[in-house]
């Protein structure tokens, strides 16, 4: 088989229901990807925010791994960019020969752009966003402040209008609206770009991969007006989780979901139309670059993977956005295949579990390349080929240490039960087949004590074998029920 040519498109912050069938997102585009192709319904991020999420996609590892732990660009960033001597499967596709095209967003790391590792840039200019002085210094910057500044002289708002939350002294945010907007236009210009880059191309040039990364559906949702009307207020309906009040959950949940609760059940419910508008205008872009692909002959010649580096709450809980509410529509994402060369009965939905890390080792298989090195990502290859492995994981685990707001937290989640570890507050535990809303935390339930002590001990495995040192003993911060000793099997059998 000849190497493919690859695109891949990212959107962000795109839930990954809004990739089923039976979504009320209109995706039309999407929707030919997953009949001609193939769609991981149970595909998952390990952290539910941007940039630990990108590096796992780019290097195959999970962020105890690669170092990416938060936001590399705040001022209170507690790492930069990727771990010393950590390679990207850009890195290996450019040194096989491929041809690499990058556009839009980055996000992994402050000090290195997507032209340190092989790509060949368009829209944005690649520039670090923060200085290797700064870097060196170890101190964190403080430029953010100048926005404060600007806000001090402003007078602050007294009365609220759609859409918008008040905020004294971090300035009102608006939650929804219609563009123009910075998203869209970042969005219009990155697809142009990549547009530029299709048509530009030799056919001639030998094996290619592109990708293509937006920032839509991000919040503040902001679409198009004319996809915004193709919603009807009327059909759009909250989840039916909206009104868990979370009163048996962390209290940084609840204090999250006040400041939504500004909001009207009225514009909750424009908040998910404008969302929803948001991915069909997204879908509208990626149709653009499957139409010039298919326009120049290239389609059918290329892998091409639609997905999305974490999920939204979309109005579940209450919430909006992402952040350490560890409910599945933050971590849950789009993500679908179309390879006609390397895809046996298109059109199938695959709901094994998937980690972002899967996609290194699957496009380095794909391109016929070793990673030479472990990876802690499993190959899809099977799956595509309709020849699912004998063993493949049962569980998957989350790793994050917070987003601008930080706070210790890790999960485990089978098919029949979630826990979660948060070292800022109580745990929690969800019966998945009874509760798959995750609306009662059964924590406290002593009659599922044997099964928190497991699932604690399958969290405390993966931390052992992927590095994650979150198990510091002092007594303030040792919250755990069960410590890190669960990972060995020797503790486990005798247990206590």
């Amino acid at each position: 088989m000849d190497r493919p040519n690859i695109l891949i498109f990212m959107t962000d912050q795109q839930r990954g229901d809004t990739a089923l069938a039976g979504s009320p997102a209109h995706m039309p585009n999407l929707a030919r990807m997953r009949s001609e192709g193939v769609t991981f319904s149970n595909a998952f991020c390990p952290a539910p925010h941007c940039c630990p999420s990108r590096a796992t996609f780019h290097t195959g590892l999970y962020p105890s791994e690669h170092g990416v732990w938060n936001n590399v660009d705040v001022g209170n960033a507690l790492s930069r960019g990727l771990a010393p001597g950590t390679r990207l499967w850009s890195d290996d596709l450019r040194e096989a020969g491929y041809a690499l095209s990058f556009s839009g967003k980055w996000h992994i790391s402050a000090v290195e752009t997507p032209a340190d590792r092989g790509w060949q840039m368009g829209f944005p200019e690649p520039r670090p966003t923060v200085s290797a002085e700064e870097v060196a210094s170890g101190r964190p910057h403080t430029r953010e402040w100048a926005m404060y500044e600007r806000l001090a002289g402003q007078p602050e708002a007294a009365v609220r209008h759609e859409g918008e939350i008040l905020r004294p002294g971090y300035g009102t945010y608006t939650h929804y609206g219609t563009s123009p907007h910075a998203i869209v236009e970042f969005d219009e210009h990155t697809v142009e770009d990549a547009f530029r880059v299709i048509h530009g191309r030799r056919v001639s040039e030998g094996p290619w991969c592109q990708f293509v990364g937006t920032l839509g559906p991000h919040d503040p949702y902001f679409a198009p007006a004319d996809f915004v009307g193709r919603y009807d207020p009327g059909d759009v309906r909250l989840p039916d989780n909206f009104g868990d009040r979370m009163e048996d959950k962390p209290a940084l949940y609840r204090r999250t979901r006040d400041r939504f609760d500004q909001l009207s059940e009225r514009e909750h419910r424009e908040a998910l139309r404008h969302y929803l508008a948001f991915c069909s205008y997204e879908d509208a872009l990626f149709g653009r670059l499957l139409g010039a692909l298919e326009e120049r002959g290239e389609l059918d010649r290329t892998l091409v993977v639609y997905l999305s580096d974490h999920g939204d709450y979309g109005g579940e809980h209450g919430l909006w956005c992402k952040g350490l509410p560890c409910f599945r529509s933050a971590y849950h994402v789009p993500a679908v295949i179309r390879w006609p060369d390397g895809i046996r009965e298109p059109g199938r939905v695959v709901d094994a579990f998937v980690s972002l890390a899967d996609f290194a080792p699957t496009l380095l298989e794909a391109a016929g390349i070793g990673a030479g090195r472990p990876l802690s990502g499993q190959s899809l290859m099977p799956f595509l080929r309709d020849e699912p492995p004998a063993q493949w994981r049962d569980a998957l685990f989350t790793q994050t240490n917070g987003n601008e707001l930080y706070g210790i937290q890790r999960s485990v989640m089978t098919r029949e039960w979630k826990y979660v570890y948060n070292g800022f507050d109580y745990d929690e535990l969800y019966d998945l087949r009874n509760d798959p809303g995750e609306t009662r935390n059964v924590i406290g339930d002593p009659a599922h004590a044997d099964v928190v002590r497991e699932l604690c001990a399958r969290m405390w495995e993966f931390a052992h074998a992927h590095r994650d040192v979150c198990i510091n003993p002092y007594i303030m911060v040792a919250h755990a029920p069960v410590g890190p000793a669960a990972a060995f099997g020797e503790f486990r059998r005798h247990g206590t």
